[in-house]
């Protein structure tokens, strides 16, 4: 612990504060996260630590149930983007020619359509369920992935010891996972941060939107869209959840960079 840096230790603090809470919410929040417990907008009390929301819902039990949904989606979608972006970006540098070209140009072709913009066609037509916002978002993603994950394969896969590998008659799956895919794995570390903040940062605008999680369910950008007009009565409800995605996004690229630099330093500069 003593070799830690200051900042990651925060950043460990609050990143593990809040995936905790959003393991154990059914056991920490102090009400159903549907259940009206209260009046409209109460103030904080002994009762209701962060007050109510806009129907008279406890706001802290919410938040804890929210940032559940909200961490859920947003870790299983970055699963999803890097599972199918940096697959297709190791097997399309590592065979090259014609697939290459056609994977590369394809991907520039989804990067030309604004992400969101996407996102809220492809939802206006579909079910609004977990899974495919999930779906959705991972397989969006997945273009950012692949064009870093091309890019860092293609510098390796001419590398001596890559080299050195095919002459020995290894397949392109060992290719890939034994020699190219650890040495990959800092500039993808850091990337998987950046990917988990912008997944909250996606999930929490489609929620404002309406085509994210659907109330009663609840997550961080769902809470500041219900609560939005107390804003101009000086009501902080949708201050909470902001202040929330902001602490979160600041912890994780906080960690992400700490790990960078440990598998930089750690890093061989050969693959198996």
């Amino acid at each position: 612990m003593r070799h830690i840096p200051i900042s990651a230790l925060i950043g460990l603090f609050f990143t593990s504060l809040y995936f905790l809470a959003a393991i154990f919410a059914p056991f920490i929040a102090p009400y159903g996260m549907a259940e009206v417990v209260g009046d409209v907008w109460e103030q904080s009390s002994s009762d209701f630590l962060l007050g109510t929301d806009s129907i008279g819902r406890d706001l802290l039990s919410r938040m804890i149930y929210g940032g559940r949904t909200t961490i859920f989606i947003a870790t299983a979608a970055t699963v999803v983007s890097f599972v199918t972006g940096a697959s297709l970006g190791f097997f399309a540098a590592v065979i090259g020619g014609a697939v290459d070209q056609a994977l590369s140009r394809f991907v520039d072709l989804m990067m030309s359509i604004p992400t969101l913009i996407f996102a809220l066609v492809i939802l206006s037509v579909m079910p609004v369920t977990v899974p495919m916002l999930i779906i959705v978002m991972g397989l969006l993603d997945s273009t950012r992935v692949y064009r870093l994950a091309r890019a860092v394969a293609v510098d390796i896969n001419v590398m001596d010891f890559v080299e050195a590998a095919k002459l020995r008659g290894e397949g392109r799956t060992w290719i890939i996972f034994r020699e190219i895919l650890p040495n990959a794995l800092s500039p993808l570390v850091a990337e998987l941060g950046l990917r988990f903040i912008f997944m909250v940062l996606f999930l929490s605008t489609l929620s404002f939107l309406g085509l994210g999680v659907q109330p009663p369910e609840a997550d961080w950008g769902g809470i500041v869209k219900e609560n939005k007009e107390g804003i101009v009565y000086g009501i902080p409800a949708a201050i909470v959840p902001a202040i929330a995605i902001a602490t979160l996004a600041i912890s994780v690229n906080l960690v992400a960079d700490w790990v960078l630099n440990r598998t930089t330093s750690l890093k061989g500069g050969r693959g198996g």
